[in-house]
């Protein structure tokens, strides 16, 4: 009877393990507008074909009004922005004010970079602040980190680019930024089959956050409504 050497190492098998993770396979988006940003997402989390949850809160808090928009591995993202929740966190008691939306981004863009064969986590980050108001990040899959006046991610922003280039304008208002988002998250959950649910959104200016829920029954139609 053969024992096993000593010397053998037990590797687990991260591509097996990995295969029925649950995935935000989603629709994200945020847009910056005179005053503050709008951030918002669908609420489908997927494993696989299977939806897992309907309801998903995927526009995570990561300090006084700055927060996040997930996409990919549900478990990876949650971990990166709980880690950065907690540097935050530490770097306003350090420093004794808020830290703006770019330090967020930052730490965001640093752990996703660092761990860039490891992790699957595309990140929105958006906020106010007092220096540059209101403003907007994108940190796609593999890290990188890219300022603009909008941004989109997940499998649901593929249907939707051509829209944003054509409808977007500079001098929205809040209800109009609104609108503009709402409308796009809806046209990208109509098309994804990975999104879907209902919309979840943030407006975030100085005088703080308003969350807005949009059941999946109030949902926008276009051409449905013919």
């Amino acid at each position: 009877m053969q024992h096993p050497s000593h010397s053998t190492t037990l590797t687990p098998d991260v591509s097996r393990l990995k295969e029925g993770e649950m995935n935000l396979g989603t629709s994200i988006m945020a847009v910056a507008f005179p005053g503050g940003v709008v951030i918002g997402a669908d609420s489908r989390t997927t494993m696989g074909s299977y939806v897992a949850n309907r309801v998903t809160d995927k526009v995570t808090f990561l300090s006084d009004r700055i927060y996040c928009c997930r996409s990919g591995s549900a478990a990876d993202t949650q971990a990166v922005a709980d880690v950065v929740t907690a540097q935050l966190s530490q770097y306003e008691m350090t420093h004794g004010h808020r830290p703006a939306v770019h330090v967020a981004a930052n730490m965001l863009e640093g752990i996703v970079y660092s761990n860039k064969d490891r992790l699957s986590a595309g990140i929105i980050v958006a906020g106010w602040d007092a220096v540059n108001g209101g403003t907007v990040y994108n940190i796609p899959l593999g890290g990188g980190l890219f300022k603009g006046p909008w941004a989109i991610g997940g499998s649901g922003s593929t249907y939707v680019y051509g829209w944003c280039d054509a409808t977007y304008r500079e001098d929205w208002n809040k209800d109009e930024t609104v609108k503009f988002v709402t409308e796009t998250l809806a046209l990208a959950m109509s098309r994804d089959g990975s999104s879907g649910g209902t919309i979840r959104l943030a407006i975030i200016t100085e005088d703080g956050v308003e969350r807005v829920f949009v059941p999946g029954n109030e949902l926008p139609q276009f051409w449905e409504k013919a």
